[in-house]
């Protein structure tokens, strides 16, 4: 997942009583002297934050003021440009901070972003509904794209400065800059509010996943943290403590301390009011009209096409481990109550999938996982990026780090240094659980001119190595960093001039398209010759195991494929109300799967109360783009199976363009520039095995 870090530039706050002067202690107020101007991590302690914060809105409000206050007619250089690169001290300090919470949260971390968080909301709307800024951009905007016929349009930008001028004119419209006076107030107001919720809502989910631990028979102990919480579910035998642990997982903060139903009813009717406000009748079209999808019709129509085979698929398998739960039960000689055999439950799933699939496959995890050693796996997704694009990763513990367990590398192609990229693994109390990439710096070039490198952070949350025993991956774990992965070489690839176009600033529905993509290298036989060596023999993984696992790719895939259409559609049905209305999310759930016709064996991949993609991190009515991009990458790595050739160079510098443009040119002309053709699904159901 790209995390999407959704950080609004601040209001003036002015630090008062201080009788030193905080720039001269404070590491965020003078360039760091670091090699790449990385942060100095052990340098910045949390008193730091809120003192960068102010001191960033200051100079950010006094760049704004600036611009506005120009005498001189409105220009690209004198108002975009000068846009484009105000509140550099901000971005750098939210950047670091917003990361650091996600991965190294106190308590302290949380009173710093409960009190940051209304500020950054307010400062954002400062900005986004300035009249004069708004004046000063739609007036540069209309010298280019105006379509009055009695008004020559001015054509001496180059293309990336057009499309420049025309995100920065659009995200000021979606923003609010045509709200109308009297409404501006409210607006302001659902910001805040909204920014607030989300929040709270993160806060309790890693909250409640924390504090859950339970100790089980052989001295071991099971967590909600996904690298324990499922290989239990896939071997534990017990069913009623499968049962326990399941409802520990998916009644989190459904109700009691850490209840985010209340956030979710609010959350959703004030996106919805928001929406109305900046004319959209529901958040999803909002948010869709800046993305590929366009609509919420769209969007349904992606999903329900793929939803009919998925769930026939589902039935089939639900039926083979109801067959096995009965024949258990009868060897346990568990009396049942009637004529009737004791139905299948969600807790029961995985581990009858994972013991047919042990079966029919003679595929055991035991077996598996000494071949996916962590540092294989790793080493195994710098080679595949080595081979398409050329790139080199070094090691360079003497970099700084925020944590321990941090890795840091310097990323080169050929003798230039591309990016420096921060891989963290392991779980820890105080980071969030998932998966995801982000960054502290995004790559570009400063008003000098000069090439500013990415700063890229890959966070994953793998079991933990032992005194004996190095941390050893599943398969779905190993495409997890295969997957990051790729999200980070669309950050450190980036080849552009602005800021906000560069990298992974890219719509949504195709941000998830360099992660995909990478996927498939990852599950490639030939190329898991090249990295999946046993962490004890070195012995590469033998061919009679590949083809367990090539024949094995395709078993499951009613169940995942299903659940995440689930949760895609459950999404998608908060954020296309049109009225507003109270929302019991349990109950709001029950009729949105009930609707769907989804089978009580199977549950939506996230429950609501602890849905973060779509009320946290900034896939709200986007979670669809999982999907929307799947049909993308399996086109895409399609091109380089029918080459015969699975790096391809000429097909890897085509991908690599599209990698390095960002969001310089509209994605679909950059799709059909790499593919010569637009994406058809087939591959995407070939791969499943629904075709």
């Amino acid at each position: 997942m790209k995390r999407i870090l959704i950080i609004p530039m601040l209001a003036l706050l002015m630090v008062a009583g201080k009788n030193k002067d905080p720039q001269m202690e404070n590491p965020f107020f003078s360039s760091w002297n670091t090699p790449y101007e990385i942060p100095d991590f052990s340098r910045i302690k949390t008193e730091h934050y809120m003192p960068a914060f102010q001191e960033g809105m200051a100079r950010q409000k006094a760049e704004i003021e600036s611009i506005v206050n120009n005498p001189e007619a409105p220009t690209f250089e004198n108002t975009i440009l000068l846009y484009e690169y105000s509140g550099q001290l901000l971005k750098e300090v939210s950047s670091v901070f917003f990361n650091l919470s996600e991965c190294e949260n106190s308590s302290e971390m949380e009173a710093i972003e409960e009190e940051v968080t209304p500020l950054l909301a307010a400062h954002g709307d400062d900005i986004a509904l300035n009249a004069k800024l708004f004046s000063r951009i739609k007036a540069v905007y209309d010298q280019y794209f105006s379509w009055t016929a009695d008004v020559p349009v001015r054509t001496d930008l180059n293309p990336e400065q057009l499309r420049l001028l025309e995100e920065t004119y659009k995200g000021f419209v979606r923003s609010g800059a045509n709200v109308p006076a009297d409404k501006q107030e409210r607006f302001r107001q659902l910001n805040e509010q909204i920014a607030s919720l989300t929040m709270r809502f993160a806060q309790n989910v890693l909250k409640a996943t924390n504090a859950y631990s339970k100790e089980l028979p052989d001295g071991t102990k099971v967590t909600l943290d996904m690298p324990t919480w499922e290989p239990f579910m896939q071997t534990c035998a017990d069913r009623k403590l499968r049962e326990e642990v399941w409802h520990a997982f998916t009644d989190r903060c459904k109700s009691g301390e850490y209840d985010n139903t209340r956030i979710i009813d609010t959350l959703v009717n004030l996106r919805l009011e928001r929406a109305n406000i900046l004319g959209f009748p529901t958040h999803a079209d909002w948010v869709l009209d800046d993305c590929l999808a366009k609509t919420p019709a769209n969007v349904y129509q992606c999903l329900l096409d793929i939803w009919e085979p998925a769930l026939k698929v589902a039935k089939q398998e639900r039926d083979q481990y109801q067959k096995m739960l009965e024949k258990d039960l009868a060897s346990q000689a568990i009396k049942q109550s009637g004529n009737q055999a004791i139905k299948l439950q969600p807790w029961d799933w995985r581990y009858y999938s994972e013991k047919l699939r042990a079966e029919k496959y003679a595929l055991d995890d035991a077996v598996v996982r000494p071949y996916f050693c962590l540092d294989s796996v790793r080493a195994g997704a710098f080679m595949v990026a080595n081979r398409l694009y050329g790139l080199t990763f070094t090691e360079r513990p003497d970099l700084p780090t925020y944590d321990k367990e941090a890795r840091c590398f310097e990323v080169k192609d050929g003798d230039r240094t591309v990016g420096i990229l921060y891989m963290d693994f392991h779980p820890r109390a105080s980071k969030r659980s998932g998966a995801w990439m982000t960054e502290f710096r995004g790559q570009h070039r400063n008003m000098k001119g000069e090439n500013v490198i990415p700063i890229i952070q890959v966070v994953c949350n793998f079991t933990k190595p032992t005194a004996d025993k190095p941390s050893l991956l599943n398969f779905d774990e190993s495409e997890t960093l295969f997957h990051e992965f790729g999200h980070a070489l669309h950050g450190l690839l980036s080849k552009c001039t602005y800021p906000s176009l560069a990298g992974t600033n890219v719509p949504r529905d195709f941000v998830e398209l360099p992660s995909q993509v990478m996927e498939n290298w990852c599950r490639h036989p030939q190329v898991m010759k090249l990295y999946a060596n046993h962490y004890q023999t070195g012995e590469a993984i033998p061919d009679a195991l590949i083809r367990k696992i090539e024949a094995a790719a395709t078993f499951g895939q009613g169940f995942m494929t299903t659940e995440l259409l689930a949760a895609s559609l459950l999404d998608m049905d908060y954020y296309s109300l049109k009225q507003k209305q109270h929302i019991d999310p349990l109950a709001f759930e029950e009729q949105a799967m009930n609707k769907i016709g989804l089978i009580p064996e199977i549950i939506s991949r996230y429950r609501s109360p602890y849905f973060q993609h779509v009320f946290t991190t900034g896939y709200d009515a986007g979670y669809y783009s999982y999907t929307w991009t799947a049909i993308l990458d399996a086109d895409a790595f399609e091109a380089f199976a029918e080459s015969g050739d699975l790096f391809n160079p000429e097909l890897a510098k085509k991908f690599r363009h599209l990698l390095e443009s960002g969001n310089t040119v509209e994605p679909m002309e950059l799709y059909r520039a790499f593919r010569g053709k637009n994406p058809s699904p087939k591959a995407l159901l070939k791969r499943k095995g629904m075709l």
